[in-house]
């Protein structure tokens, strides 16, 4: 095993004295062909060039001697400790920071991050990356080839954005390029890079700057009464809060997910499954239900895309999701979204009959089903008497490949 891995991070300034001490020592390097070229590297020193971290990190370990591995910006940071101290490498190891490649990426462009939402981008992550871009109104992305600024712009067609594109920072050739997504795709990009997404309206501002990542203000809780949502007493088909909190726990949103929510009505669901992190296409084929969730998502300062179009024949465009929630259309729309292949389904119905074809529906289309009465009954609690009751069967339904 080698005798003192030292990890250095590089962002293009001068190397510390601490780094070139480290590495004037070094008997292996490893690190990209522009790490391997720099000055202070021994010429008498191993060179391994990183290509698999998981391969360099055993050559490493079976190395005689002082190794030191060279990583663009803070290696700790999405960078390669993470992977060299893994078990099954046995490496433990000294790290000499950089200032990241995020940081300087909004350095250049002059903006605060401490509320940005930070993603990596390979190729196997694009769809998730992209859907995180979908739902936060600033995004960085640490991009790979196959999945840079032009796989991103692809990804977001019909999605608003501002994209900042910083190209080989810390270089001669370090390049920021200010331009909207739907011209990103039209270029050709110089790895590596960091694209910063800007989403429409206007930066969230906040004076509670405690935590980053996050906006942790404005209403508390979810499942709000309908009264919470803007024209909710337009929506004809307003769905109780009990049956939407119910929903959204069987369909689980989170970050990187995307949620279609199919018949989206007052636009409360598409709201707060937004409001956990995921990004969300509301659909609805009343153009006046579609003012009101725009309207709801506005008041709640999240991002989401209102779709207009009639299910199923509307669904044939739209990106691939991981959960849906479906509000109506019945076995030929549970059908369409069965083929679509999410993780989860969630929709209701009011009679029994209707519940059964529908798990039918379900089932026949290799998803495993389960179904619950739900029964709400609201009470005016000056007088204690019922004000309201309703009862619906509720159907949830997992993948059966997923299905524990």
């Amino acid at each position: 095993m080698a005798d003192r891995v030292t990890v250095i991070g590089w962002d293009g300034s001068p190397l510390t004295a601490v780094a070139t001490a480290a590495l004037s020592a070094a008997t292996l390097v490893a690190g990209a062909a522009h790490h391997l070229a720099l000055p202070e590297v021994p010429a008498a020193a191993e060179r391994i060039r990183l290509g698999s971290i998981d391969l360099a990190a055993r050559r490493i370990a079976g190395h005689r001697g002082t190794a030191v591995v060279l990583a663009d910006g803070d290696p700790g940071f999405f960078g390669v400790v993470r992977n060299l101290r893994a078990p099954e490498h046995g490496l433990e190891v000294e790290v000499v920071p950089a200032v990241s490649a995020v940081a300087t990426a909004f350095a250049r462009a002059g903006m605060p991050w401490e509320d940005a939402q930070i993603v990596v981008a390979h190729p196997r992550t694009l769809r998730r990356a992209v859907n995180v871009c979908r739902a936060h109104h600033k995004v960085a992305v640490l991009t790979s080839p196959g999945a840079g600024p032009a796989e991103l712009a692809l990804l977001l067609d019909g999605v608003h954005r501002t994209f900042v594109i910083c190209e080989e920072l810390g270089t001669a050739r370090e390049q920021v390029t200010v331009l909207t997504s739907d011209k990103a795709a039209d270029h050709v990009w110089r790895d590596p890079n960091v694209v910063i997404v800007i989403g429409s309206g206007p930066e969230q501002q906040t004076t509670s700057g405690w935590i980053s990542g996050r906006h942790p203000h404005g209403v508390r809780g979810w499942a709000l009464p309908s009264d919470a949502y803007p024209d909710s007493a337009t929506d004809p088909e307003g769905e109780s809060p009990g049956l939407r909190a119910a929903q959204l726990a069987r369909l689980g949103p989170r970050g990187g997910d995307l949620v279609w929510d199919i018949g989206s009505g007052s636009g409360a669901l598409s709201v707060e499954a937004a409001r956990f992190g995921a990004a969300v296409l509301a659909v609805d084929s009343d153009p006046d239900a579609c003012a009101r969730t725009a309207a709801a998502a506005r008041a709640f300062g999240v991002q989401l895309q209102v779709v207009h179009g009639r299910a199923p024949h509307v669904l044939e465009r739209l990106p691939e999701p991981d959960v849906v929630r479906i509000g109506g259309g019945g076995v030929p729309v549970v059908t369409a979204v069965a083929d679509r292949r999410p993780e989860r389904i969630v929709t209701h119905a009011s009679t029994r009959d209707e519940a059964e074809a529908l798990g039918a529906a379900l089932t026949g289309n290799g998803y495993t089903v389960e179904c619950a009465l739900l029964q709400a009954v609201e009470l005016d609690t000056s007088v204690w008497t019922e004000r309201e009751r309703s009862v619906v069967f509720l159907l949830s339904a997992m993948r059966s490949d997923l299905a524990p």
